[in-house]
């Protein structure tokens, strides 16, 4: 008898994994997850500067701007993990409430779907959590 065809997507991953353990061993435990700590969270001064309402003062402000780009993501299936938790992080610096970045979220599953919601929601907890955890 021969062995049951495995999912392409499991054979490219143990390749890569193989390909990388080959490399270097250490790449071996390597998670993408720790890239987001080399990218800190902008302060809100900054934010307003860049992409708030400092140079279009009738514009919209960069907590508004973070909300939109997190239905974006959250639109797209909530598939860039790093982007979304970076997003809320940029939202909680910005001063969104939680209370508003879960309704962002929840408002995107009439036209995403629910697990694109759940998806976002998840992450978009991950962080939350970890802010608690460094507040206390």
């Amino acid at each position: 008898m021969s062995e049951t065809p495995r999912n392409p997507f499991e054979v490219m991953m143990q390749q890569a994994h193989e390909m990388a353990r080959a490399m270097n061993p250490a790449l071996e435990s390597f998670s993408p997850k720790g890239f987001e700590a080399l990218w800190p969270t902008m302060p809100k001064d900054m934010m307003e500067m860049m992409f708030g309402n400092a140079v279009n003062k009738e514009g919209l402000d960069a907590k508004t701007r973070l909300l939109l780009t997190l239905a974006g993501l959250t639109m797209q299936g909530a598939q860039a993990d790093t982007a979304v938790r970076q997003t809320v992080r940029h939202l909680i610096e910005a001063g969104a409430r939680k209370q508003e970045i879960v309704e962002a979220i929840g408002q995107m599953s009439v036209f995403a779907g629910i697990p694109a919601m759940t998806r976002a929601l998840d992450l978009a907890k991950e962080v939350m959590d970890e802010k608690e955890d460094t507040d206390q």
